[in-house]
């Protein structure tokens, strides 16, 4: 792989001649043969892009230009929001910049943050960040951290393929050959295709036929106890199987179901109570030797430092769609590590976050599981496989995938809300 642009005859001249020179004839020969801009090779681009089975990776040295264009946000079925950043070079980068249920809302701030970004170079990931953050007075919340999470993915995306590597390389290479990835499944049928599968991780959540009151009843906690057990006896004891009580649980509830649940030994409960209050949370952890998890709802660094330094969770579940993309899930990381925490990034949405998700368990050494609800068929051209619970490291340039625009086209928009949930006897309004 070579660089491209006005000093790339120079360079690749130079390149020749010390390989020459060290007696690598073989090494010459080679790139000679492989070279993929060599001027006799068919080109089809108006910007001079090789194209044959594969795109050719086009690679930017450091000292070339590059430069933003145009931002482009596209809504996909069932309910996300991709983002492609284009550049001068012909190179596209990918990213997820939504929240659930307001994918409008992120896309008008992906628009206000574009006057910022054309005209750039995205390669300074970590300045543009910076600045996108620091410059809004009112900084953070949802709405913004999403926008800026999904323009850093795809920032990233450009980086890593503009120098012809995956973005772990550029975070300090990869921890692990592999990456663990686990499954949603709410009932035995559920849990055993999914073990079929290849998963060997699974998260469920309390089995129930209403929303949960402030304080329960045996039969409630039975049901939600029992539930987690037919599981269980599905996998038998070598399997993990979190499960997800969604922050939609009173606190009292909660220490009633998470002592139920203690014999079968859940992976960890996710979200026992809202994470507005973190004292709470931390209340609970400290009433149970099971591990707490939480993050899905939790932005930046600022937002984490509280809940490690009141130890409320030993295990992070940041989203990259939401917490601040790769750059800052990648300092949240860092921060967990000095708590003897662990990552498990949250994600239930699409392959683009999926792969971000990758690329940052690839470069970390607290890494504990993936979520995903999308290997990404039907939307990418290579979607990620499950053997014996894990996924390949990814090998191709920027976050390792391409979006396949044919398979994509049915899928294209969407008006996906929140649901209204509502209790059942007094019409009160509950959490979905």
């Amino acid at each position: 792989m070579k660089p491209i642009g006005p000093n790339f005859p120079h360079r690749r001249s130079a390149l020749l001649a010390m390989l020459s020179a060290a007696g690598g004839a073989a090494a010459l020969g080679a790139i000679t043969a492989q070279d993929p801009y060599d001027p006799q090779r068919e080109v089809d681009d108006p910007r001079g892009v090789v194209r044959g089975k594969q795109r050719a990776a086009q690679i930017v040295g450091s000292g070339e230009k590059l430069t933003i264009t145009r931002l482009e946000t596209i809504l996909v079925k069932p309910r996300w929001l991709f983002l492609k950043i284009h550049t001068d070079a012909g190179i596209v980068g990918l990213g997820e910049p939504i929240v659930e249920g307001r994918a409008e809302t992120c896309i008008a701030a992906v628009k206000e943050l574009e006057a910022y970004l054309i005209g750039k170079d995205p390669r300074p990931v970590a300045h543009h960040w910076q600045a996108m953050y620091r410059h809004a007075f009112y900084r953070g919340g949802p709405v913004l951290t999403s926008a800026i999470s999904g323009i850093d993915m795809a920032l990233w995306d450009i980086k890593g393929k503009a120098l012809g590597v995956p973005v772990y390389e550029l975070l300090g290479g990869p921890t692990r050959t592999r990456i663990r990835v686990y499954a949603h499944a709410r009932s035995p049928e559920a849990i055993r295709r999914a073990r079929e599968e290849g998963f060997t991780a699974f998260k469920t959540g309390p089995s129930k036929s209403r929303p949960p009151r402030i304080v329960e009843n045996l039969a409630f906690v039975r049901k939600v106890a029992d539930g987690f057990a037919s599981l269980r006896e599905v996998v038998g004891d070598e399997c993990d199987i979190g499960i997800d009580f969604h922050g939609a649980v009173p606190p009292q509830t909660a220490k009633l179901l998470i002592k139920a649940l203690e014999p079968y030994q859940p992976m960890f409960i996710e979200e026992p109570v809202a994470c507005q209050n973190v004292d709470a949370m931390a209340d609970i952890a400290r009433s149970t030797h099971l591990p707490i998890a939480t993050g899905e709802r939790i932005f930046t660094k600022w937002g984490f430092r509280e809940i490690l330094e009141k130890q409320a969770a030993s295990i992070l579940q940041p989203d990259l769609c939401h917490a601040g993309g790769i750059t800052e899930t990648r300092l949240i990381a860092g921060m967990a590590e000095a708590y003897y925490a662990g990552i498990a990034p949250h994600n239930p949405l699409g392959p683009i976050s999926l792969a971000a998700g990758l690329q940052l368990a690839a470069s970390i050494p607290n890494f504990l599981c993936q979520e995903q609800v999308s290997l990404g068929d039907g939307y990418i051209t290579e979607p990620f496989r499950v053997v014996d619970g894990y996924v390949d490291l990814p090998k191709g340039p920027g976050l390792g995938i391409e979006l396949d625009e044919d398979a994509m086209a049915d899928k294209i928009g969407h008006e996906w809300t929140n649901p209204e949930s509502y209790d059942v006897f007094d019409g009160s309004v509950v959490d979905w």
